[in-house]
């Protein structure tokens, strides 16, 4: 709780760093002059539209990934290994101090698993059938792990936290610069034109809100990146060093495509690996990096 206050707290600042500037600068007279009414319901604007997008996904992410995965629930284990499934989880919530989460199975033929949900007290866990088909019992356990640590350590809500400043600003900068750059197409560098907004200023909105986005994406990898070393720390204290560097060696081995979508990859325990500037959008770090890691003891 303390690290998701301290995170709002720095991206106030933020915010009011940036109003400050703007007002230093006349960007805020210069926008009023346009029809805004202040940079200040711009901005807010922008959050509305960034945080809220945010935390509607985030309530909806359990039941989306159901629906995506096709995911079943374990509401009454039906056999001895789904038993097993829902006592590790258990074990492992109750190590972790969170509430006891969903426990859901899925049908795909990769190792995989991810954790989801609105908050560490109703969270979903879900494994696929490949994983428990193709790991022992120890390496699954570190998975569950690896996912309830995602779930103890705030993941899905400071994720969203992060992707919704990131889209604030994105929505906030990119209606700036269009107007700059409008105006400036437009030959009316001066204030003789009292609104703005026609179809090639919504085209240049449109293309910048592309840039940034990208470079919004690589702030919001960085950190997912980052929470899965933490994840594997988590699973290494709850299911011990051995099984968790096991599991990923697994996981190296046998590592291919993941069938999870797009919505929800980032919460798996493994992703798609790239080359180049492409390594900047990968959700997971590599799997020897990971590895290495908790050799090393961090």
């Amino acid at each position: 709780m303390m690290r998701i206050a301290l995170f709002l707290i720095t991206n106030l600042a933020v915010m009011l760093l940036l109003g400050i500037v703007c007002r230093l600068f006349g960007i805020d007279q210069w926008a009023a002059a346009r029809g805004y009414g202040g940079m200040g319901n711009l901005l807010a604007f922008a959050a509305v539209i960034g945080m809220g997008g945010s935390f509607i996904s985030l309530a909806m992410s359990k039941t989306m990934a159901k629906m995506s995965t096709g995911a079943q629930i374990i509401d009454q284990p039906r056999n001895a290994d789904e038993q097993w499934l829902l006592g590790v989880v258990a074990r492992h919530a109750q190590q972790a101090g969170i509430g006891m989460p969903e426990v859901a199975i899925y049908d795909a033929p990769d190792m995989n698993a991810f954790a989801t949900g609105a908050s560490r007290n109703h969270a979903l866990v879900a494994v696929s059938t490949g994983l428990l088909q193709s790991m022992d019992r120890e390496q699954v356990s570190a998975v569950l792990g690896h996912e309830i640590g995602h779930v103890a350590n705030g993941d899905m809500v400071t994720l969203t936290l992060i992707q919704g400043v990131v889209n604030t600003f994105v929505i906030f900068l990119a209606r700036i610069v269009g107007r700059f750059v409008d105006s400036w197409l437009s030959g009316n560098r001066d204030n003789d034109r009292e609104e703005a907004g026609g179809l090639g200023y919504f085209i240049i909105v449109m293309v910048l809100e592309l840039v940034f986005g990208l470079f919004a994406s690589m702030i919001v990898a960085a950190f997912s990146r980052w929470r899965e070393f933490r994840a594997d720390a988590a699973g290494s204290r709850l299911a011990g060093k051995a099984a968790m560097i096991s599991a990923l060696q697994r996981l190296q081995a046998g590592h291919g495509d993941s069938s999870l979508p797009k919505s929800i990859a980032a919460f798996g325990i493994a992703g798609p690996l790239s080359q180049g500037l492409k390594r900047l959008f990968m959700s997971h770090p590599p799997l020897d990096e990971r590895i290495q890691r908790l050799r090393a003891g961090h």
